[in-house]
């Protein structure tokens, strides 16, 4: 055996220098892995445990390594035939305790494998006797091995029910009727597993030996305690009529998409015409509630009625510009006209820009938009952070650049076009946004803003503004566990929350459209809004932390990486914190 693969070759090397009989084991131990005429099978397993303790290599390395092993010593004349000496190792195993199941595991699938490429192994018949006596132990309870060990002996020596019959026969003739009725005694071992919910064992066992008895109870009972792989087993060896259930129990419970793969897999489609648009319908719903409205549109793949179904969900949602994009680009008709309809929607469901008090969106993507943008939050006591970048749906791609930066005051929304900002004037955006951050008389509100900074500093990352920042305030971390996300928080603060319909839209066109302006300034202008109430209103806080009050101050946040700082930053940080009273609004 390679001992040097399961680390033995440092430590047989010792021996050897400590003493004789050492070395002598080393080889009998490599002798015994090499021809197995003469190796009894407690020999065998003894050895085995051995080099598992005393390998040092990781168990999973070891289990595979030992593995290998097996199979290739099972070619190597093992006595009476490698069947039985396998079913032998198999009724030894229990008495080696908590390496019992493991080896049991290891042991049977070399064997499998074994089997696969041995022409026969000469010895089956009595192979399975063994296997047979060794399975009715088991069940009987005189032999302690892992019920998925009974199973995997059953598939592996190939054991039918006339085989136990015909053991059990031989019993019976020596007055031991335990096994009168084997058919019986076998459904009550079953029933056992049932009882005690080990439904895949159960399933097993009643597929290996042909039992139908259990019927439309036992699925049900399997589908409720979510056990889907066993259900999906028992329904296709029961056959049509019980797959049918299946998907009828699945699309009761709104599992489509298992119902469908349950369909496409058996050819039921013709007893199941709805079930794979339905869970095309299920699929593209999901999507649109994530706001994925551009993956979802390639999943309707131009199958006309689920564009149509996108197109309802669009205007559920209330976003009709996505609405007459979809009619116009697949020629449909009989669908409202956004200019109509979105307005009265929009002020109806969710919050809007007049409810917060915002006057003005001013886009900025110039020198002296960005110039004065930096004059007026500067003279502000409170803003409200927040940017958006347009969504990446290849797995394992970076995400894109961060297209805007929004920045809110009470009376106006800035958005800063970041793009065209970094490619025409990146060394004033830096300086302006430096001094914007990191500036200890503004306080700045954001919503996991973190993970935002962490998103600009990775897009800019040669700017030194998104590296540092003084006076943040993490609105998130105000509130325990706050369900949602901001949407959420605003309909619990405010009383309704926010369009989330445009999350994920194209941030990189240009222009931007006005609801696209209107949902980015949304994000920024709410924070300062739900800031206020919480520090003008206690029972709000209190009706959702527990709490009389919310002590905002003690949420503020820096990240000032670099000490060394210039002389007229060191002067700002001296100055004076913002004062923003509690009650101020």
């Amino acid at each position: 055996m390679r001992l040097f693969e399961m680390g033995f070759e440092e430590k047989a090397i010792k021996l050897q220098v400590k003493e004789e009989k050492a070395c002598e084991t080393k080889q009998i131990c490599l002798h015994a892995f090499t021809d197995l005429t003469y190796v009894a099978p407690i020999v065998f397993l003894y050895l085995l445990k051995e080099c598992y303790v005393h390998g040092n290599l990781k168990p999973t390395k070891k289990f595979r390594a030992l593995q290998q092993e097996v199979h290739q010593v099972l070619c190597n004349s093992p006595q009476p035939g490698p069947a039985t000496f396998v079913a032998y190792c198999l009724y030894i195993l229990p008495i080696f305790g908590s390496y019992c199941e493991g080896f049991s595991h290891l042991i049977v699938s070399a064997f499998h494998r074994f089997l696969k490429t041995a022409a026969t192994t000469g010895d089956s018949l009595e192979a399975k006797i063994i296997a047979v006596r060794l399975f009715l132990d088991i069940v009987e309870g005189s032999i302690d091995h892992d019920e998925r060990i009974a199973v995997k002996i059953l598939e592996v020596f190939d054991i039918k029910l006339t085989d136990i019959e015909k053991v059990a026969s031989q019993s019976k003739a020596k007055n031991d009727r335990r096994f009168h009725n084997v058919k019986a005694f076998l459904e009550q071992y079953i029933f056992g597993f049932i009882e005690s919910e080990s439904y895949m064992t159960a399933v097993n066992l009643l597929e290996h030996f042909s039992i139908r008895q259990s019927g439309e109870s036992f699925l049900v009972k399997m589908i409720e305690k979510k056990q889907f792989r066993a259900a999906e087993k028992w329904a296709t060896f029961m056959g049509k009529p019980m797959l049918s259930m299946l998907v009828e129990e699945y699309v009761d419970r709104n599992k489509l998409k298992s119902a469908y793969l349950i369909v496409k897999k058996n050819n039921l489609q013709q007893e199941f015409p709805d079930v794979h648009h339905k869970y095309k319908e299920s699929a593209l719903k999901k999507l649109a509630e994530k706001a994925c409205w551009d993956v979802a549109e390639a999943k309707a793949n131009g199958d006309r009625q689920l564009v149509e179904y996108l197109v309802y969900l669009a205007m559920e949602a209330g976003y009709l510009e996505k609405v007459d994009e979809l009619c116009n680009r697949y020629s449909l008709e009989g669908f409202p006209k956004a200019q109509e309809h979105e307005a009265i929607f929009l002020q109806h469901c969710f919050l809007n820009l007049n409810e917060l008090g915002v006057e003005d969106i001013i886009w900025v993507d110039e020198l002296n938009g960005l110039g004065k943008a930096t004059c007026h939050i500067e003279g502000s006591k409170v803003v409200g952070l927040d940017c958006e970048w347009k969504p990446n749906y290849v797995k394992g791609s970076k995400p894109n650049k961060v297209s805007i930066m929004q920045i809110a005051s009470d009376k106006k929304v800035f958005i800063l076009d970041l793009i065209k900002l970094y490619n025409d004037v990146p060394d004033v955006l830096d300086n302006c946004l430096t001094h914007i951050l990191r500036s200890p008389r503004i306080l700045k509100l954001g919503y996991n803003f973190h993970c935002d900074v962490k998103q600009l500093a990775q897009s800019y990352g040669d700017l030194e503004c998104f590296k540092c920042y003084n006076m943040l305030l993490d609105i998130q971390n105000m509130f325990k566990d706050p369900r949602g996300g901001l949407s959420g928080l605003a309909e619990k603060i405010l009383g309704a929350g926010l369009n989330k319909t445009r999350r994920n839209s194209n941030w990189e066109q240009r222009p931007l459209s006005q609801t696209q302006l209107e949902y980015a300034a949304l994000d920024a202008a709410v924070l300062i809004q739900i800031f206020y109430r919480v520090c003008d209103h206690s029972h709000t806080a209190d009706a959702l932390d527990g709490r009389n009050k919310i002590e905002w101050k003690s949420y503020i946040v820096s990240h000032m990486d670099n000490p060394r700082k210039s002389r007229k930053e060191s002067r700002l940080r001296k100055e004076p914190e913002p004062e923003v009273k509690d009650n101020e609004a």
